[in-house]
């Protein structure tokens, strides 16, 4: 696979391992996705259909086939999350950098999602650092925006812990859950954190 400047690439702090997707993952992907249903689909934005029928293995093929297109054209960077141990690894989420624009706005959107059961433990925050911290190196992008609906207060944790500058309200933004719903535009730029070592290592500070 080419195409996606600094992609394909593997990053990894401690036991968290963000890669690209393989065909193995199909199981473990459509057992996550059916536990979290109700924890996951009021936030998506999914077709008028129903859960099992979007997160199917066939719909997996069909995403990932999507997913490596999208990175062979440059416009994006998918990640699986894993968590590593005794050597194997277990598929806990998905972050993907999205919308990649060159040239002189370099910049790109971030999507997430991670599996209740082990939400809270600091995984988010910990692959989203990566993840900017490879888009603000390898992957050669000046700015990472990540837009949030206001009630979603779990996901909104996340970028404050690290820092993401709000920049706006957007009324409307995107439809999801059978309506237009509001979002909050956070982002940051690779001035924000290069003062830092990189978003990582301002994580690992704040968390110590």
């Amino acid at each position: 696979m080419s195409g996606a400047v600094g992609y394909p690439a593997v990053l990894t702090d401690g036991d968290i391992v963000l890669r690209p997707y393989r065909r193995g993952d199909a199981g473990t992907w459509v057992e996550v996705r059916t536990y979290n249903e109700a924890w996951l689909r009021q936030w998506e934005a999914t077709p008028p259909a129903a859960w099992s029928e979007l997160n199917s293995t066939a719909a997996f093929h069909m995403i990932r086939r999507a997913m490596r297109r999208g990175a062979r054209e440059g416009e994006s960077m998918p990640f699986a999350i894993c968590l590593r141990d005794r050597g194997r690894e277990r598929l806990v989420g998905h972050i993907n950098l999205g919308s990649i624009v060159r040239r002189a706005f370099s910049s790109a959107y971030c999507g997430y999602w991670i599996d209740s059961r082990v939400a809270g433990r600091g995984i988010m925050p910990t692959a989203l650092a990566l993840v900017v911290d490879h888009a603000f190196g390898p992957g050669r992008l000046h700015r990472v925006e990540v837009n949030i609906r206001p009630e979603n207060k779990p996901s909104r944790r996340v970028v404050e812990k690290l820092g993401f500058r709000e920049e706006g309200y957007h009324p409307h933004y995107m439809f999801i859950d059978g309506a237009w719903r509001d979002h909050i535009g956070y982002a940051l730029t690779w001035e924000d954190v290069a003062s830092d070592g990189g978003l990582l290592a301002r994580w690992r500070r704040r968390r110590g």
